[in-house]
């Protein structure tokens, strides 16, 4: 009756450990979901930019909600038998059962949110708020520009892929000067209004910037700093230089461009052939090749950071390549940028993923 006693002493206490359970599992459940869902955004991200090289249609699914529920069931049993003439025989039983219930909810991004993330220009604000977090003045413009003034950010590859090359080289003239100044710590970044009008400041050290790089940006601009400043906005007055940001997915298909294709898809008229002037294939990678290089191989690579699988192939960004997963990182931060404030919507897809 001792050992009885103990063992329904122990019995009870497990079952009111709940608790402890709970908080166990939701320190390794809260960072399973994290990563999967961060994996499955990259890879989707990964998917839509390999869609748009082939022309195909692109298409998000979010996540709107992950909802998990845990039920702990504790169950215990004893037994006693007494035969006359012998020693009580006693029989002991307990197990405990976690079950777990997560439903995850979808939802198309389409209509006015597909809208203002996907099809709006960047605004000038969102360009100043991304330089302040880090990234290099060059990256930043390069994929989120258009132009400045008459200074043309190759804007024929912000769609399907042309026949012709993209005029790009005074503009990758002008990111050297930028990067130049801005690596040096002699220039500096803001939003401001100036007139009335919503702008990006350039503000230079004028006292150790170097007076011949500062002539050759205004040169190729075509303005003159005003006491130091250079102001862009969207606009034709005079006194500013004329700013065209990109849309989202303006600048996937620009990054989409440089995509490793398998030379088969070539060969088979996948995909289409850009040619410059004198009728020689134009290669892409000229635009691309130090922001982001996306590779194909016909198995899975074992190196890749991300990888997806699209007609018959792989699609990656090599573990090693960290300049194509900074960039590629910046996108994912347009992409959360760009949701704005949009009221929230009933999920339209609810699927309950397993128990």
């Amino acid at each position: 009756m001792i050992r009885f006693l103990v063992y329904l002493i122990w019995v009870l206490a497990l079952m009111t450990s709940g608790c402890g359970l709970g908080a166990s599992r939701l320190k390794n459940e809260r960072n399973y979901y994290n990563q999967a869902i961060q994996q499955t955004n990259d890879e989707q991200l990964l998917l839509n930019l390999v869609r748009l090289k082939y022309r195909d249609t692109p298409f998000f699914m979010e996540v709107s909600s992950v909802t998990a529920q845990f039920t702990y069931t504790a169950v215990a049993d004893a037994s006693v038998s007494v035969p006359e003439g012998m020693a009580g025989a006693f029989g002991f039983g307990a197990g405990v059962t976690v079950q777990e219930k997560p439903t995850v909810s979808y939802s198309p991004l389409q209509g006015e949110k597909f809208i203002q993330r996907v099809l709006s220009p960047l605004s000038l604000e969102t360009i100043a708020l991304l330089y302040h977090s880090g990234w290099r003045v060059d990256r930043l413009f390069s994929i989120c520009l258009d132009r400045l003034d008459g200074i043309k950010n190759a804007p024929t590859a912000t769609g399907p892929t042309p026949n012709q090359a993209p005029q790009y080289e005074d503009f990758d003239e002008l990111l050297q000067i930028f990067n130049k100044i801005n690596q040096k710590d002699l220039m500096e970044l803001d939003f401001q209004l100036h007139e009335g009008l919503p702008s990006l400041v350039i503000h230079f050290d004028l006292k150790t910037v170097d007076d011949a790089d500062l002539k050759k940006l205004e040169g190729l601009l075509g303005k003159t700093h005003q006491e130091g400043k250079l102001y862009l906005a969207m606009t034709l007055e005079p006194d500013f230089v004329r700013i065209e940001t990109r849309s989202l997915l303006g600048v996937m298909y620009y990054l989409s461009q440089g995509i490793d294709i398998p030379q088969d898809h070539v060969a088979e008229g996948r995909v289409t052939l850009t040619r410059d002037t004198m009728g020689n294939v134009f290669d892409w990678k000229k635009l691309t090749g130090d922001l982001m290089q996306i590779h194909s191989s016909e198995n899975r690579p074992g190196s890749a950071a991300i990888a997806i699988r699209h007609r018959g192939r792989w699609f990656y960004i090599d573990d090693t390549d960290l300049s194509s997963k900074s960039t590629f990182s910046l996108l994912a931060q347009i992409f959360s940028l760009q949701a704005g404030k949009i009221a929230s919507t009933a999920p339209l897809l609810t699927i309950p993923i397993g128990q």
